[in-house]
């Protein structure tokens, strides 16, 4: 993961409202600092955690699933599915811009990384054999993710 900011760097705001500048070097390293190892292995070196294993597979509360990293909203409960894969999936994001789409060709494979779209985090990989609306499956890390129930402060 190696987001940036510059000075010339403008704020940026998602059509949902969030704001998208990336965090600084120095805050993304205060930011890191509070992760466990795993969660670290995970956002920050593009790490998998084993299937069946993570802490939010079986979550079926209503509520947002956040950036572990940054906080950033990144899906909602109610697009998420039981794919039988072993890992979170989701059929769309909580906003397009909050989740950033890019190729990955780690592993001697060709897939679709998702990364958070405010600090970069490693996320998890994007597939399209999800169901309908969107035919997506975004599959993610618990790792990577922080849920937050509704009704409760993120």
């Amino acid at each position: 993961m190696t987001p940036t900011t510059s000075p010339q760097d403008k704020p940026r705001t998602s059509a949902s409202g969030h704001d998208l500048t990336p965090p600084s070097p120095d805050e993304l390293q205060r930011l890191a600092a509070l992760l466990s190892p795993d969660e670290r292995r995970v956002l920050l070196h593009q790490g998998t955690e084993p299937a069946f294993c993570g802490g939010l597979l079986n979550n079926k509360k209503p509520g947002v699933y956040h950036c572990r990293l940054c906080d950033l909203p990144l899906f909602r409960s109610s697009a998420k599915f039981e794919s039988g894969t072993g890992w979170p999936s989701f059929f769309e994001p909580f906003d397009a811009e909050h989740v950033v789409v890019r190729w990955d060709m780690s592993h001697g494979m060709s897939r679709e990384e998702i990364v958070c779209g405010r600090c970069g985090g490693h996320l998890g990989h994007r597939f399209d054999d999800g169901p309908k609306p969107t035919g997506h499956r975004y599959c993610l890390n618990s790792a990577s993710l922080k849920f937050v129930a509704d009704g409760e402060a993120a």
